[in-house]
């Protein structure tokens, strides 16, 4: 049986509070309880009313005291709370300070609702074991995919791409959004930054290119596999994948 998520929200666009609070009304599972427009209030609910929350969702800049103030002070009190940061700060030095405080998400700004509830119930475990069992086959199918197509599992990049891949899977809003969602939440998974993802994922393609299985690839990528012609981009391999991964699926269930 589902458990209610309760939600500590601190941002000072009370449109986009009120658009999270409209979206999550009469919600299953998740319900936003206690709303904050400054630092100062949203760190006096954070402090006081630990009992009525289970997960804050969190802008970095607002009023009185910004996000990166109120993590330090959770750290000190020692609140340990799920943390998701909404921001539209996409700077490569913010996400690598933010994931110092142990925060669960890194998501910037805009960013769809559906994404932001998907987000929460991962987070929070609330997913049933009916919609666990696909992504345990999807996870198994993308290792077995990337294998066949010669990325070695022991270099950084095999990672990366494989947790990309999910994401973009998962996810179809992400398509256009490799470098400002999926680069930065890799590089909070795995505490590097979202540049040195970027590289990794290049060579592993590179890597793949030099030894992966020459028909599979041409049936994925179609005419684009030449040797002497460039190779996908990071986008499209990631996207192409996924979108194999989406069509094998719909084969299984039909």
């Amino acid at each position: 049986m589902k458990t209610n998520v309760r939600v500590l929200m601190i941002d000072d666009n009370e449109k986009l509070i009120n658009e999270v609070k409209h979206y999550f009304s009469g919600h299953a599972v998740i319900h936003l309880d206690l709303v904050a427009t400054n630092g100062k209030s949203g760190m006096d609910l954070i402090k006081n009313h630990q009992n009525e929350y289970d997960l804050i969702l969190m802008d970095l800049l607002i009023s009185e005291k910004d996000g990166f103030e109120i993590l330090e002070e959770m750290k000190k009190e020692k609140i340990g709370k799920h943390v998701i940061i909404i921001s539209s700060y996409k700077k490569e030095y913010s996400v690598k300070m933010a994931s110092k405080y142990d925060i669960d998400y890194y998501m910037l700004k805009p960013f769809s609702l559906e994404s932001l509830e998907k987000r929460i119930l991962e987070i929070t475990g609330e997913e049933t074991k009916k919609e666990n069992e696909p992504n345990n086959y999807i996870q198994m199918a993308i290792s077995k995919l990337l294998h066949s197509l010669g990325v070695p599992s022991h270099i950084k990049g095999y990672q990366y791409i494989r947790e990309s891949i999910y994401m973009m899977y998962t996810s179809k809003e992400m398509l256009g959004g490799i470098t400002k969602e999926i680069y930065p939440e890799i590089a909070i998974r795995f505490d590097t930054t979202a540049s040195r993802v970027e590289r990794a994922i290049r060579h592993a393609i590179e890597v793949s290119w030099s030894r992966g299985d020459y028909d599979l690839m041409e049936e994925i990528f179609g005419h684009s596999v030449d040797y002497d012609r460039a190779k996908p981009t990071n986008s499209e391999f990631i996207a192409t994948l996924a979108d194999r991964l989406r069509i094998d699926q719909k084969l299984v269930m039909s």
